[in-house]
């Protein structure tokens, strides 16, 4: 990797400058169900016929105005909708576009027959053995005695080889495929069919979905943080809970994610809508009432982050205004659909790097989308690998175009080679400084603020383990507060890029969140996987208010994916996995920094304490006025009072579930999203099958009588 060096590492940091608009293999499964395959019958051969003559008589069109013709073809399959038959499958075509020259008279028909999304071409089937091949083969064909041959592999069940691939020893190969791609290497290694559906789509369709409409008019949690602060708080009126109403809450549906292991993804809820993500790469538009689903897009991979819906293009009237749904997925890609119809508008890889994976939820503000970047070559690095080469960075694109707008790196200088070995094995630095969680934007002082890893090979960089600020218009680098100093972790100990050992892999996972005051003042709140909280001041170049230690730490240790803020306390849940008692959840005050109370650890609901079962807070919390809610490695979600740290109300998530797609699934260990509160519904989702935790596929909605 490092051969060549100078000539060769820009493929690895150096953006794609192309734009995608319409990319094979990307599709949109629509609440009709289209886009999955299925027998015709009777009655829908004859509306096909007509469907494929107004396709035939329009395609000439098509290259020149695809937007016309397509409109003409979706009104005629709209017809089709209308009968109660099986899903017929769209034929392949470019993608189809309303134009206004035909829209008028033709939406009034397609509104009233059938909400149909805009359908693009099937994925070819995937081909089991090559991918087998590029992803695996160089392990399991006896090149590693530590990988069995593909003939034990054979023996093994397909659901085994998708357990692997996605919570395993093969998690992180598996990370570089999408839900179709792991599915057909389960499927060739077996030489047998996995069951359902990969989209997870079959069923539970929305007869009428509901209209996606403007976002402001409804209550909305928009993006990771619910506001572009990342305070993760969510005033009263958005919120429809209280104190008093949330010991009434309970369980309204349940929805499961095929093919997967770990609900993962936090949900988006605007728009009248529910958006979320999932672990094989099908992003999902869905009621919030009932869960039944609007649309369904596969992405190129997994999908941890959250969606951001916004409008498409600036100075347009509300009541023309259409919305974007903006994500990113575990191969580098960010993406725009279509928030009403899931229709892909563009995609951009942000980062070329083979083992990039993008994991913290990019940050939509005034027409731009900041994505932030990491990577698994810390902890997944296949054998031989040349360690290290990547650096985290935030890449600001135009929300409408996709376009590039600029791209910044927590670590400035590129690594260089350092040594290279008779076996070919090459070492270098400087590496690391992942940004894993959303970016932070600070309107005011016109910055963007992220919180950057560790390094991974050597030297240690003064800007790892550190809040950055960079320029919200231009992306140059601002400031940094370095808060672990010397954290090398990801190299060979004992290496020549590396420390005698290995640092304590104290980098941040949480999202700094810009807290604002009583008496004005702002304050960015930050909590590390050191156990330890800051307040930093924005003002004076992140210099320290106040400094709370809320646990020991470790790699597995301390605050790990979010904190929660409200004008007079900050809420920090702590891990402390291998603790007698792990878990906990402190409330701190804002401006002073002193504990206001503790409530520690619940004894654990799933059984025997271990590992796996224990009451360790992994999760982003949640706080609306009076309430605190807190995920658990036990599988419980617990809400607590904000005025004493007691628990008013708790759902123990482990057990399975009937749900509204009729995929199989059931809770687990809860590590990653917060829980989301909107329009007097509670949204959680239940499973972490990795690092040993127990695996789940589950969204669950909670609501009122």
């Amino acid at each position: 990797m490092f051969a060549g060096f100078e000539n060769t590492y820009s493929k690895f940091n150096d953006f794609s400058t192309s734009t995608m608009k319409s990319e094979p293999g990307r599709r949109t499964v629509d609440a009709s169900g289209t886009g999955d395959c299925c027998d015709g019958c009777a009655a829908l051969v004859i509306a096909a016929g007509t469907a494929a003559a107004v396709f035939r008589k329009s395609r000439r069109s098509i290259g020149r105005d695809s937007t016309g013709s397509g409109f003409a073809v979706l009104a005629a399959f709209a017809v089709i909708g209308t009968l109660k038959a099986p899903p017929l499958q769209i034929p392949k075509s470019p993608t189809f576009v309303p134009s206004p020259r035909v829209a008028a008279p033709l939406i009034v028909l397609v509104a009233a027959v059938v909400t149909l999304t805009a359908q693009r071409a099937a994925a070819p089937p995937a081909d089991g053995h090559a991918l087998y091949e590029r992803a695996c083969g160089s392990c399991h064909n006896g090149d590693d005695p530590r990988a069995p041959l593909r003939e034990a592999l054979a023996g093994r069940s397909p659901q085994a080889i998708l357990d692997a691939l996605t919570s395993g020893s093969m998690r992180y190969q598996g990370l570089t495929l999408s839900g179709a791609e792991r599915r057909a290497i389960a499927q060739y290694l077996t030489g047998r069919t996995v069951r359902g559906s990969v989209t997870g789509a079959t069923a539970g369709r929305c007869v009428k979905p509901p209209m996606f409409t403007e976002p402001s008019a409804s209550p909305q949690w928009n993006g990771w943080g619910a506001d572009v602060r990342n305070t993760h708080f969510q005033p009263g009126p958005q919120a429809g809970l209280d104190a008093d109403r949330v010991p009434r809450l309970h369980l309204k549906w349940a929805f499961g994610f095929p093919d997967t292991t770990s609900a993962w993804a936090q949900p988006t809820v605007a728009g009248g809508r529910l958006f979320v993500g999932s672990q094989n790469g099908m992003v999902y538009s869905l009621d919030p009432t009932s869960g039944c689903i609007a649309w369904a897009f596969e992405a190129h991979g997994g999908v941890r982050t959250s969606v951001s819906i916004g409008p498409i293009g600036p100075g347009v009237a509300r009541a023309g205004r259409r919305y974007a749904a903006y994500f990113a997925d575990q191969k580098g890609y960010a993406y725009a659909v279509d928030a009403a119809t899931g229709r892909l508008l563009w995609s951009h890889k942000v980062e070329e790097h083979p083992l990039v994976r993008l994991t913290g939820s990019p940050t939509l503000h005034a027409g731009r989308l900041y994505v932030p970047t990491s990577s698994y070559e810390e902890g997944g690095k296949p054998p031989g690998y040349a360690c290290c080469t990547f650096r985290g960075s935030i890449v600001a694109l135009d929300a409408t175009s996709g376009d590039v707008v600029w791209k910044v790196y927590t670590i400035p200088d590129r690594p260089t080679l350092w040594r290279t070995y008779a076996d070919g094995t090459e070492v270098g630095g400087p590496a690391g400084g992942a940004i894993w969680s959303a970016p932070t934007i600070d309107v005011k002082r016109g910055a963007v603020y992220a919180a950057a890893g560790n390094s991974y090979s050597g030297p240690a960089q003064p800007t790892t383990d550190a809040i950055v600020a960079f320029d919200l218009k231009t992306g140059s680098m601002r400031w940094a507060h370095q808060l672990t100093p010397g954290d090398l972790f990801g190299c060979v100990p004992g290496e020549i890029n590396c420390g005698e050992r290995p640092g304590p892999d104290f980098d941040f996972g949480a999202a700094p969140a810009l807290a604002a005051l009583p008496d004005g003042r702002d304050l960015i709140v930050a909590g590390q996987k050191s156990g330890v909280a800051y307040g930093l001041d924005p003002e004076h170049k992140g210099a320290q208010v106040w400094r709370y230690r809320a646990g020991g730490g470790s790699g597995l240790g301390g605050i790990q994916w979010g904190v929660a803020v409200d004008r007079t306390h900050a809420y920090f849940p702590v891990v402390e996995l291998y603790a007698p008692e792990p878990g906990g959840l402190h409330a701190v005050d804002l401006a002073t920094g002193r504990r206001a109370w503790l409530a520690p650890p619940a004894p654990p609901v799933c059984g025997k304490p271990t590992r796996a079962c224990s009451s360790a807070q992994f999760s982003a919390i949640t706080v609306i006025p009076g309430v605190v809610f807190s995920p658990s490695n036990d599988g419980a979600v617990r809400a607590y009072s904000t005025t004493s740290g007691a628990v008013i109300w708790s759902f123990d998530t482990n057990r399975e579930f009937t749900t509204i797609n009729r995929v199989k699934a059931k809770g687990g260990s809860m590590n990653g999203p917060a829980p989301v509160v909107a329009g007097g519904m509670l949204y959680i989702g239940s499973g972490y099958g990795a690092f040993g935790l127990r695996p789940g596929n589950v969204l669950l909605a909670f609501g009122l009588d």
